[in-house]
């Protein structure tokens, strides 16, 4: 095996410190924080407090969560939305569907098919998610700065709305 030249600094500080790597560490420390602050949520169902407080709730489940229609999505549909295989957003909803968050039902559109829908205690969870990440929000901006905070998030959505957008015409 070759010893890189003295050239080529392969040091390690690049590998952890670069913009992926803090973007990654990011959105688990978010997610995180959405899910320990659901699982204190009163009007979150005890069962599922439970979960997300014994960590069985996972930033896995939250992409049904966040993915999922108000009117109801297909399978497929909820799947590509998340970036992920219709095998493992269907393992995701199967546990979904166990704890009570969504139910599948058949299509209006295609008797053929199903709709995964929330049920009333899935819109409880929505209700919690939606207010926990507006904390998280807070505190991230309160950690950070409100001007930070601001560039962080038009940087965010500039940078994913560029590869949302060229991802859908590709």
């Amino acid at each position: 095996m070759a010893t890189p030249s003295p050239s080529h600094d392969l040091g390690d500080s690049w590998r952890l410190t670069h913009l992926g790597r803090l973007l990654g560490h990011a959105a688990r420390r978010f997610d995180e924080r959405v899910l320990s602050l659901m699982a204190r949520n009163v009007d979150v169902p005890l069962a599922l407090s439970n979960l997300a407080a014994r960590s069985q709730v996972s930033a896995a489940h939250v992409h049904v969560t966040r993915h999922l229609a108000l009117e109801g999505s297909r399978l497929t549909q909820l799947a590509a939305r998340a970036g992920m295989s219709k095998q493992a957003m269907g393992d995701l909803v199967d546990q979904c569907e166990a704890w009570g968050l969504v139910t599948r039902e058949p299509d209006a559109r295609d008797a053929r098919a199903r709709s995964v829908q929330f049920t009333a205690t899935g819109l409880a969870w929505l209700q919690a998610f939606k207010e926990a990440v507006a904390q998280a929000e807070a505190e991230f901006r309160a950690e950070v700065g409100a001007d930070v905070a601001t560039v962080v998030a038009i940087g965010l959505e500039a940078y994913a709305g560029a590869w949302g957008a060229s991802a859908a015409t590709t």
